[in-house]
């Protein structure tokens, strides 16, 4: 990180790249399944429990894979990894990561704000991001994702009913393209860095 300020190009690239691994509208769906078990889905909590651990893990996520002797490189590559096989998931439709909550009584904060808001995909995606980019840019991307999950937690049978089954589907296979992008790029950037330090 050679640089500590805010960039507009970074905010959107950082918020891009959230956006399509939390993925919320491709989880409408999925949270109206939850919503129809559990009776209601808290968005404020959620919200900002998902913000909480996001943010947490961007300011700690670092400092811990340090401490456990992984560089910040490796940790991007694997994160490309795991982002590639969330775009398959997207593109082909196939389930590889979600699975159904076991148990609705805590449905707000398990499973919404973690895994499917704040999981394995989303904590990867800003360590990776973290090799790239400003903490003050991914952070407000974070901000801006989590206002959106707010918002769409708060209208999910409208926005059901206003894309339908084919709109959603179409979605998630664009954001699935870019996402696969995107995890192409970390990929080969951080790869090349870590053959570099290695060579």
């Amino acid at each position: 990180m050679e640089h500590m300020v805010f960039n507009w190009t970074e905010l959107l690239k950082s918020a891009m790249v959230m956006f399509a691994v939390i993925d919320i509208l491709g989880s409408i769906p999925f949270l109206l399944d939850i919503k129809k078990k559990a009776g209601d889905i808290h968005a404020e909590k959620a919200s900002l429990v998902a913000f909480g651990i996001m943010l947490a893990f961007l300011f700690l996520g670092e400092g811990v894979i340090n401490f456990l002797g992984i560089d910040v490189n490796s940790f991007a590559v694997a994160g490309s990894i795991v982002m590639f096989f969330m775009a398959l998931e997207m593109i082909l439709g196939i389930t590889l990561f979600k699975q159904s909550p076991q148990s609705m009584k805590t449905a707000t904060i398990v499973p919404v704000a973690f895994p499917l808001i704040a999981g394995a995909g989303s904590m990867t995606s800003i360590i990776s991001l973290r090799a790239e980019f400003a903490a003050v840019n991914i952070a407000l991307a974070i901000f801006i994702n989590m206002a959106l999950v707010y918002f769409v937690l708060r209208m999910t049978g409208r926005i059901e009913r206003l894309l339908g089954e084919g709109g959603i589907a179409v979605l998630q296979k664009v954001f699935g393209i870019i996402l696969l992008a995107i995890a192409v790029k970390l990929f080969s950037a951080n790869a090349a860095m870590l053959f570099q330090a290695h060579g």
